[in-house]
């Protein structure tokens, strides 16, 4: 297959070719012939280089037809790394560390509907220096995710040279101990000791087995040779490693096999959400949001929520006091967090994610592979964003969240601006396709809205407006009031304005702010965001040609102080947007 592609990882597939026979044709309960079921134990390949001998066993037991000599190719779904393109792959792998963390998401599915069936995660040991693995470890542990069982293949070869620790199991294995893991190391290419191995995982776990293997195993010339790690043999090569390999005669086949289960619960009824805030009221959107999660959960029987240690500061503690058994503390270990929701989310789970936004880029690469996962729903709230949030200094102020979130492709990015907003476009966002982030605020800000106003997803809502109105204040989120503010002063001196509270900022009201830039002589943007990336380039990228776009944004390095001062210091209060305003229309 590697030949044939002409790239790969050969030696990485040998290295581990005892652990995959044994696993799929021997110990796990599967159905070659139901992709999709969840009643059955399933793989995960968290050293996704390793693909080709996913595919290999794939084939060979029948379960897929694609000719396995299309690898890599653009038409075929055997990729270089799995994704779910092939329907055997719940989430895409490729970027170390991640595979146990969806592991665990898959593995906490299975509990919630009574699904005994073991996840199985092959890791390598290089793949064991990424902090990640040990948060896994860690939430598996402490969670009695009994079903997981973690396989490293030990090869003791890295990239570019050795794996720390080389083929000496023994320090990985008191790591997984340490975290509270069985540990069984294993002669990984001793089939007999591999299914002593695998046995003892029936029972409760989690179970981490350390399996001692040589790179390129079973060919003389790549046994342990550094300098092979993607390389693809040529022809003369391939046939003399084949003929040093001893290949079956005929397919072995996989008799299926499922686990006992009941039937998964369906997701309960909607019904009309009732909202009681009132107009002018001070409500933080964060705490709107958190009153919609609990709301939503009576209705949403699929709804499991994550948070980072922080549920008393996004809310979600409330419905972790209505809904302990659909509620899960992730602790401070944002990487796991967000692989565990993709692994939920990948079991039909509709997966909600809380944290302060800051702490969301520590996630940043779990993110980009879950766009590439494409899961069915997955939102993500991130709490305390800007320098509004005053005191605490620049740390802990998510001032780069939305140049994260609009990077990655599909990603949907809602910023409400008050209690009624935030609700509503917690409720849309939960019900919408693929990864949506909102965006929520620490202080309280007043209500604009009423509890009947509709918010959908890529609209806006236009706040004030004229026939006469020579600029319009574009603004999402916290500015949005700042920006109604300065709206009135600006008024009082003869200078009118329209104003926009793009709670949509992917995608973006885009008809509506054209024609505003068609309409009046410009466009000023005020977010409290960093100005690169954020509400002002993506309305720049999308109205620039039709007229003058101006920004203010937050620039130079913030500090703790009250956030009315921070704003100021910032030029995102109103009377900063009023000045920015005067001096555009002068």
């Amino acid at each position: 297959m590697t030949t044939a592609a002409g790239s790969g990882h050969l030696t990485s597939c040998l290295s581990c070719a005892e652990i995959i026979a044994a696993l799929f044709f021997e110990e796990m309960r599967w159905d070659p012939g139901a992709p999709g079921a969840r009643d059955m134990d399933r793989f995960l390949l968290s050293k996704g280089h390793a693909a080709p001998i996913l595919w290999a066993a794939l084939h060979e037991a029948g379960a897929i037809e694609t000719d396995p000599m299309t690898l890599r190719q653009l038409n075929s779904d055997l990729e270089g790394h799995p994704t779910p393109r092939n329907p055997w792959v719940p989430v895409a792998t490729g970027s170390l560390g991640q595979g146990l963390s969806v592991a665990n998401g898959l593995a906490l599915a299975n509990r919630m509907d009574s699904i005994e069936a073991r996840i199985f995660c092959l890791l390598g040991d290089g793949e064991c220096s990424e902090g990640s693995v040990w948060e896994a470890a860690q939430f598996a542990a402490d969670n009695a995710l009994e079903r997981v069982v973690a396989i490293v293949d030990a090869n003791g070869l890295g990239q570019s040279g050795p794996a720390p620790y080389r083929r000496d199991t023994s320090v990985l294995a008191g790591r997984f101990r340490a975290f509270g893991w069985r540990a069984i190391e294993v002669d990984g290419h001793d089939l007999g000791d591999l299914l002593l191995a695998l046995e003892q995982t029936r029972e409760p776990g989690p179970t981490a087995i350390l399996a001692r293997t040589v790179k390129g195993k079973g060919v003389s010339f790549l046994e342990g040779a550094d300098g092979w790690h993607g390389k693809a043999l040529d022809e003369t090569e391939r046939d003399r490693a084949l003929s040093e390999i001893a290949a079956p005669e005929a397919q072995v086949g996989v008799a299926p096999r499922r686990v006992a289960a009941r039937p998964v619960q369906a997701t309960l009824g909607s019904a009309p959400m009732t909202i009681d805030y009132a107009k002018g009221e001070q409500v933080a959107t964060r705490s709107a949001f958190g009153d919609t999660l609990k709301q939503l959960g009576g209705q949403l029987g699929d709804l499991v929520v994550l948070d980072g240690d922080v549920k008393n500061s996004t809310k979600t503690e409330r419905f972790a006091e209505a809904f302990p058994e659909r509620f899960i503390e992730a602790q401070i270990a944002e990487q796991n967090m967000i692989g565990v929701a993709l692994g939920l989310a990948a079991s039909g789970k509709r997966s909600c994610v809380a944290t302060f936004a800051a702490f969301l880029t520590r996630a940043h690469d779990f993110l980009r592979m879950a766009v590439h996962s494409r899961p069915a729903r997955l939102f993500i709230c991130g709490s305390h964003a800007g320098v509004s949030i005053g005191e605490d200094g620049p740390s802990q102020m998510g001032l780069d969240d939305i140049a994260m979130f609009r990077a990655l492709d599909g990603v949907t990015v809602l910023y409400p601006s008050d209690a009624v907003s935030a609700a509503r476009l917690t409720e849309a966002g939960l019900a919408y396709p693929g990864i949506v982030y909102l965006r929520t605020t620490r202080g309280e800000t007043p209500v604009l809205y009423g509890p009947s106003e509709s918010f959908t997803i890529g609209g806006s809502k236009t706040l004030a407006e004229s026939s006469d109105d020579q600029l319009t204040l574009v603004a999402a989120g916290i500015t949005v009031h700042a920006a109604l503010e300065a709206h009135r002063r600006l008024g009082e001196q003869g200078v009118r304005t329209r104003v926009i509270d793009a709670y949509s900022v992917e995608p973006l009201d885009v008809e509506t702010l054209q024609r505003a830039a068609r309409e009046t002589e410009g466009l000023l943007v005020v977010e409290d965001h960093n100005r690169h990336g954020g509400l002002g380039e993506a309305v720049a990228a999308q109205v620039g040609r039709l007229g003058r776009v101006f920004h203010l944004g937050v620039s130079g390095e913030p500090h703790s102080g009250t956030p009315h001062e921070l704003l100021e210091r910032h030029r995102l209060s109103s009377s900063a947007i009023e000045r920015e305003a005067l001096a555009i229309a002068a």
